[in-house]
């Protein structure tokens, strides 16, 4: 059989409620040069037989079922059975706008120079979406090109898995790994330290459904301690791989939990930047606190900024490019 253009890969496990709807959203796609590999991962419901039926009613769709390995097992035996020159990664309980694979494939054809490209999203059920997800959502959808995937990686993914389109040839040869963090932020920031750049389709080509099931609300690889260790790791394995010794900037929740997961690492702050006056001069966690003005004493000193929220960040920022410092050389910002 001639291999379709896009291999679009769906791992589903105990999915009945939400599977139809997420195929028919791919059954609909304005590019029609696709294929779709369903995973049934160990389902105890009636996951398989929804997918046989897409199946059977169309040849563009195909199913495999596995035992239950997990997410990861599950991305990988599909990943070995896509034959497309792109992988669109979808899951089970989403939505994909009806040109989400013509836009993205137009995208990379256009730039041979990107690896892959996700898209912005829109989180539903609207009603349930609380302040703190309406503004993820909002920091999402202000990324597009790969400067800003690239400058805000360390905050969080900044691609949302499911929108992921990659070259099959890149994502092969990285793979999904078990690490004992979210698998896709770990994908993300190995394509990003490999050199591959990754852009972002400014256009809302997701549905991204929210729930008490949600895996990022019950596995335990999503912990928000997990995906600091992820950041830490990562971290230390790149900006910081020359620095045993660096400068924290911001010590609130957000800075001193990675401030402690840069421990492991081996890695320990010379001087914590505080903005409140009263602590200045005083130590925290062994180091002396300074305010910003300082930064410009300490030439050479590896900055991570760490502090919480889109105004924070910007603020931030904005203070230490005032101060002549160059973002990703001298300093890196993650939440």
């Amino acid at each position: 059989m001639t291999a379709p253009l896009v291999s679009v890969l769906l791992p589903a496990f105990d999915a009945e409620a939400t599977l139809a709807s997420a195929l028919c959203s791919i059954a609909r796609q304005t590019l029609r040069d696709f294929e779709c590999v369903v995973v049934n991962d160990g389902s105890r419901d009636r996951t398989a037989a929804i997918a046989r039926a897409f199946a059977a009613r169309d040849p563009r769709f195909s199913t495999t079922s596995i035992e239950h390995a997990g997410v990861v097992g599950a991305l990988t035996h599909g990943l070995a059975r896509c034959r497309g020159r792109y992988v669109a990664r979808m899951d089970a309980d989403d939505l994909s706008h009806k040109r989400r694979l013509e836009q993205q494939v137009a995208l990379l054809e256009e730039h041979p120079e990107l690896a892959g490209a996700g898209s912005h999203v829109w989180m539903f059920p609207r009603r349930t979406l609380t302040a703190g997800l309406a503004s993820h959502e909002r920091w999402l959808n202000s990324l597009s090109d790969p400067a800003s995937v690239a400058r805000d990686a360390f905050v969080e993914s900044p691609i949302v898995h499911p929108t992921l389109c990659i070259r099959r040839e890149v994502l092969a040869a990285h793979g999904y790994r078990d690490a004992g963090w979210p698998q896709d932020y770990d994908l993300v920031l190995r394509l990003l330290a490999s050199g591959a750049r990754l852009a972002v389709v400014p256009q809302k080509l997701l549905g991204w459904r929210d729930g008490p099931g949600r895996v990022t609300r019950t596995a335990d690889y999503t912990r928000r301690e997990r995906l600091v260790a992820c950041k830490a790791h990562y971290l230390a394995a790149g900006f910081l791989a020359q620095s045993p010794r660096y400068v924290l900037w911001g010590y609130g929740d957000t800075g001193r939990t990675l401030c402690r997961a840069l421990f492991a690492h081996g890695k320990h702050p010379e001087a914590i930047v505080e903005l409140h006056p009263r602590r200045v001069g005083q130590r925290i966690a062994g180091a002396p606190v300074i305010e910003p003005a300082a930064l410009p004493r300490r030439p050479g000193s590896a900055i991570v900024i760490s502090v919480s929220g889109i105004a924070a960040r910007t603020e931030a920022r904005a203070r230490a490019a005032a101060l002549g410092l160059c973002e990703g050389r001298d300093f890196v910002v993650a939440a």
